[in-house]
């Protein structure tokens, strides 16, 4: 089998050949650029600089050996802007504070201040205020917040919506690009859905726009769930029909080469808790999601990815009803969310994407002893019947050692090869 047949039968709750694995298929299932480097070392591969795919998290691109040395059956098809909203090309040379040579895009300009923090700025623009930091000895960039001074009554749908608009020709051309660059590798195509992410915290900053307005700073937007309903249905409402016009837009121009749409990655779930009820899921985004995933459904062969961190439990009979397939990353870990309850409850109906290793503790911190034997735990619970894809939970960062990388690896070939 092939790594997109592999997908396709977890997609469909079957087994496959093998368990499926996805490293680098998107922005929440990749591996920090160090990492990336180290591998390509250990793996015995040619030592060249490693893309950084997002410069907002560093997070950086596996090429086609890595790939094949780690059995990835997931190809990322990336939109052309990045995070900060510049162009994924014209790359360029960089240097990381350990000294490690990347390459970033042309347009990822930074500047340090006098304690070594990193800004860097929305659309490579230097003159305008930066939008997000890394602090001297961090890994990755945080957004910053930009937010005006908010007068209630002049609050209005518009100033959160700007950033929506109707997808380029330059934007389909590089994805019509990215999937012919990929056709040979039999790999499934996991792409993302233009502005349909409804409420992502990740986005509310918009860390790629000079001069945001609206309600831009997170914890004012989650207030807003309670205190500004109204305004946040008219955002969501107008913000999901611009993007069914660019789903629209996209399926004519690459028709069913993309197997998988990545819908959203806005967060429900903290540690122990979520940030607002089912009640205000059901009622405030759950309209809208269904929306954008019936129309995926009705219109094309593609599968709905829906990424959500934390204890959420209690949402996923929600996220069923909203029409996603896909549930990432599976944080096991966190409060009520035993694998074993997940598997029983909606496993039939939800696919597992995610939850191989916990990426907090273990894969980190734990002994090459302690990775193996969680993989086997993860694997036997997830893998039976099918619909399960294996990932960590979440990326894998910055100083995780190889070493349980490859124990990860190993492990995961065990059970494979179990009769």
């Amino acid at each position: 089998m092939n790594g997109r047949e592999r997908i396709r039968l977890a997609l469909d709750h079957k087994e496959a050949d093998r368990v499926p694995v996805d490293f680098g298929g998107c922005a929440q299932t990749t591996i920090h650029v160090s990492v990336i480097a180290q591998l390509r070392d250990h793996f015995g591969l040619p030592k060249e600089p490693v893309i950084v795919e997002e410069p907002y998290t560093m997070m950086g691109r596996l090429d086609e050996d890595l790939k094949q040395a780690m059995g990835v059956d997931v190809d990322a098809l990336n939109p052309l802007y990045s995070f900060f909203g510049i162009p994924r090309a014209g790359w360029k040379e960089f240097r990381m504070e350990d000294g490690l040579e990347v390459l970033v895009p042309g347009d990822f300009h930074v500047t340090r201040d006098s304690q070594g923090d990193i800004f860097t700025y929305p659309q490579g623009d230097t003159s305008v205020p930066p939008s997000a930091r890394m602090p001297k000895g961090g890994y990755y960039f945080d957004a910053l917040m930009r937010q005006e001074p908010i007068v209630e009554e002049k609050l209005k749908a518009e100033d959160n919506l700007e950033e929506f608009g109707q997808v380029s020709e330059q934007e389909l051309d590089f994805l019509v690009q990215g999937l012919k660059a990929q056709a040979a590798s039999g790999r499934a195509s996991l792409g993302v859905v233009p502005g349909s992410g409804l409420g992502d915290i990740a986005c509310v900053p918009a860390p790629w726009m000079k001069a945001p307005k609206g309600i831009r700073d997170i914890e004012e937007w989650y207030i807003s769930t309670i205190a500004r309903p109204e305004l946040l249905h008219e955002i969501f409402s107008r913000q999901t029909d611009i993007a069914i016009g660019n789903l629209k837009r996209i399926h004519d121009r690459i028709g069913e080469g993309m197997d998988v749409a990545w819908v959203c990655g806005a967060d429900f779930g903290t540690q122990t808790s979520t940030f607002c009820s089912p009640g205000t899921f059901n009622e405030l985004y759950k309209p809208y999601y269904r929306k954008v995933n019936d129309w995926i459904h009705g219109n094309t062969a593609w599968r709905t990815f829906k990424h959500c961190c934390g204890a959420i439990e209690s949402f996923m009979e929600a996220f069923i009803e909203s029409g996603f397939d896909v549930i990432n990353p599976v944080q096991w870990t966190a409060s009520g969310m035993d694998p074993k309850l997940l598997k029983e409850r909606y496993g039939s109906r939800m696919v597992f994407w995610g939850g191989g290793v916990d990426t907090q503790r273990t894969l980190p911190f734990g002994t090459p002893q302690q990775v193996r034997a969680e993989v086997l735990s993860v694997c036997e619970t997830f893998a039976p019947g099918g619909g399960f894809v294996f990932n960590t939970i979440h990326n894998i960062q910055a100083n995780t050692p190889v070493a349980n990388i490859v124990a990860m690896l190993d492990a995961l070939d065990e059970y494979n090869g179990r009769p």
